[in-house]
């Protein structure tokens, strides 16, 4: 449990000492953009860094090199644990936003750095709503963005290494034609979900695998997108079983 009061006390006294940081980052977004988006990053990556300190929580990462540099991508991963974000959020290159899910508006402080950094909110519940976060995404994706999805559509809590797809997602890719990057990551699990309300000290594996350039694709291979990316995953997954 100490490790569990350690990662929310840092978390709310973040959360509020950063508060006239925003009110900073809200400025400089007014007169200069990008610097707004690269300082966002590097606080919130500090801040992501900490907890998994905190938490005694260690990752090997597995083809980072696959990741492009120089253009917006869509990273597609498994999700076991709320720690997938933070284990993830502080290896992107560029400035990124997650699909997250519309609850994560009633908390303060969090979700004004949310929407600095990108976050698109996801209301599962309206299919309306589900269709205009899917073309903010597209916007995103187009203006230099990238954005993480975990297509599964909420945390994975049995044995199965993936929940069926929900396609829609995917669609953010085939609209842009950027690079689709597979993220497979293993005993994520074992941190938090596995024994809530513990906090455990845990090794995952993060491995990113090749990007899929959908503009080369032809059309048959798009309709296949989903299940090519599900079977890297799979695939990775098993294969890192033994590394953690």
């Amino acid at each position: 449990m100490i490790r569990l009061i350690a990662v929310l006390l840092f978390v709310i006294v973040f959360l509020v000492v950063s508060l006239p940081i925003q009110l900073a980052e809200f400025i400089i977004g007014r007169f200069r953009p990008d610097v707004k988006d690269r300082s966002s990053l590097a606080i919130v990556n500090w801040a992501f860094r900490v907890v998994l300190c905190l938490s005694g929580v260690s990752v090997t990462v597995l083809g980072e090199e696959n990741v492009p540099k120089d253009e917006a991508v869509l990273y597609v991963g498994n999700h076991r644990s709320y720690f997938d974000v933070i284990m993830t959020y502080v290896r992107v290159p560029r400035p990124t936003g997650y699909m997250s899910k519309i609850e994560m508006l009633r908390i303060p402080s969090l979700s004004t750095w949310m929407k600095y950094l990108h976050c698109i909110f996801l209301d599962r519940s309206d299919i309306k709503s589900g269709m205009k976060s899917i073309l903010a995404a597209i916007e995103k994706i187009r203006s230099g963005i990238s954005i993480c999805v975990f297509p599964e559509g909420t945390r994975n809590r049995t044995d199965a290494v993936l929940l069926d797809f929900h396609d829609g997602s995917l669609k953010i890719a085939e609209k842009t034609g950027c690079p689709v990057v597979p993220i497979c990551i293993n005993n994520a699990g074992a941190i938090l979900e596995d024994h809530m309300p513990r906090i455990k000290k845990t090794h995952v594996v993060i491995e990113y695998g090749k990007p899929i350039y959908v503009r080369d694709l032809d059309k048959d291979h798009k309709r296949q997108l989903s299940a090519m990316v599900q079977d890297v995953i799979r695939t990775n997954y098993e294969k890192n079983k033994s590394l953690v």
